[in-house]
């Protein structure tokens, strides 16, 4: 059987129906053997699948060869302990994320662009049923009453679910996964992320403390660039993280890290990102990394970034740097910040040095776009330098610090 062959007879609508009968049969032998398969090896999980769903397969006289219950053996354990359909994605390092619109819709991104994959479930039920199996050890639900979550898994991917009634077209689930290893610089200069003056410029803006603000859109890799920066940081030096969802690995001695909590069931006991970085002032830290502003906690970043904790970083959506600066505008009136105009843009000047800007270009590659300082207020507006620029037309690095004064 070839690998189109096993795509069409794992898409077929015989397939779900027999892959749904072999289930129900396994949790029927594990009940009925008071079997617990969260004590058994992946070994003896797969040795139970395979001998059952040749049994059954013989007992039902289904025309079935070997090869198709090889399949079904491996699906049918994947549903055991695994998250279904979507388990072997899970585990594929050359995926990056997975998106599922529907039973009938998954697509997967690999290497910045996004393509449908064969796989598929049995209806609405099975994919709710698989959002609860990866939320259940998180300590996390999803139903009507509360038809979206956002959760971080044990390796540190993110997963974000919503269901009916909220999504008209079935449940959705989107898992953004997490790089068992961070890209080195050498990776991204191979990729053509960066340059060798970029990367030399960086790390001297950073080892001089320079108060760093990485912008870009969804995807683009500002947590990649932010753990390359925070690479660069002394050894002696005391740093705090604060995230949402921990997705930075710092490989620096001194490191704490404090990740955010959603509100429990009761909608009490949040604990913010603006909590932790108010927090994180007591803490005795030399710099303070947030892994992405955007709320309240933008005016105590400020207030960090402008009282002692210089060489602290944080990220943007923006699609810009001067987006970047209307959006830190936008979020402080958000914040209750009553001010002026004029005061906010100083605090703004006073407390980032540089903004560093990543985007995904149309085919999915990866760049960083420019480097920018900022250099003072000029006619009540904050004054921009680009210090490096991408020339996507000649698809290099240009350095403009001789051409800025």
């Amino acid at each position: 059987m070839s690998a189109q062959d096993d795509q069409r007879f794992r898409l077929s609508e015989q397939y779900q129906t027999l892959k749904s009968a072999i289930h129900r049969h396994l949790i029927g032998l594990i009940d009925e053997r008071n079997l617990d398969v969260d004590r058994l090896t992946a070994q003896q999980v797969q040795q139970l699948c395979l001998d059952q769903v040749r049994r059954y397969v013989l007992d039902q006289k289904l025309p079935v060869n070997q090869r198709e219950v090889e399949i079904l053996s491996r699906d049918a354990r994947h549903e055991l302990i695994g998250y279904g359909p979507i388990q072997e994605l899970v585990d594929d390092d050359a995926v990056d994320d997975i998106v599922v619109n529907g039973p009938a819709q998954v697509f997967v991104e690999r290497a910045g662009r996004l393509a449908e994959v064969p796989v598929r479930f049995m209806d609405d039920a099975h994919v709710v049923r698989v959002i609860q199996r990866i939320l259940a050890p998180l300590g996390r639900r999803v139903d009507e009453s509360t038809p979206m979550v956002d959760a971080r898994l044990p390796d540190g991917s993110r997963v974000n679910a919503i269901i009916p009634p909220i999504a008209l077209n079935g449940p959705c689930v989107s898992i953004r996964k997490f790089r068992k290893r961070p890209l080195t610089s050498t990776e991204l200069l191979a990729n053509g992320t960066v340059s060798e003056p970029v990367l030399d410029y960086l790390q001297m803006r950073v080892q001089n403390r320079a108060n760093l603000l990485v912008v870009g859109g969804t995807g683009s890799g500002k947590t990649t660039l932010l753990n390359l920066l925070s690479g660069w940081i002394p050894d002696a030096e005391r740093v705090v993280t604060i995230e949402d969802a921990a997705e930075l690995r710092l490989d620096h001695a001194h490191t704490v890290r404090l990740e955010s909590r959603p509100p429990n069931l009761e909608g009490e006991r949040a604990v913010t990102t603006r909590d932790l970085v108010r927090n994180a002032l007591r803490m005795r830290p030399d710099r303070i990394i947030v892994g992405e502003v955007r709320g309240d906690e933008v005016l105590d970043m400020l207030q960090a970034m402008n009282t002692g904790h210089d060489g602290s970083m944080t990220t943007l959506h923006a699609n810009s740097c001067a987006d970047a600066i209307h959006r830190l505008e936008l979020l402080a009136g958000f914040a209750g910040f009553t001010g002026t105009e004029v005061t906010l843009r100083g605090q703004v000047v006073s407390a980032i040095d540089l903004m560093v800007h990543v985007s995904r270009l149309p085919d999915g590659a990866r760049r960083l776009m420019s480097i920018t300082e900022i250099r003072g207020i000029q006619d009540g507006h904050v004054e921009l330098a680009d210090v490096f620029r991408f020339d996507a037309a000649a698809a290099a690095h240009i350095d403009l610090r001789g051409q800025s004064a």
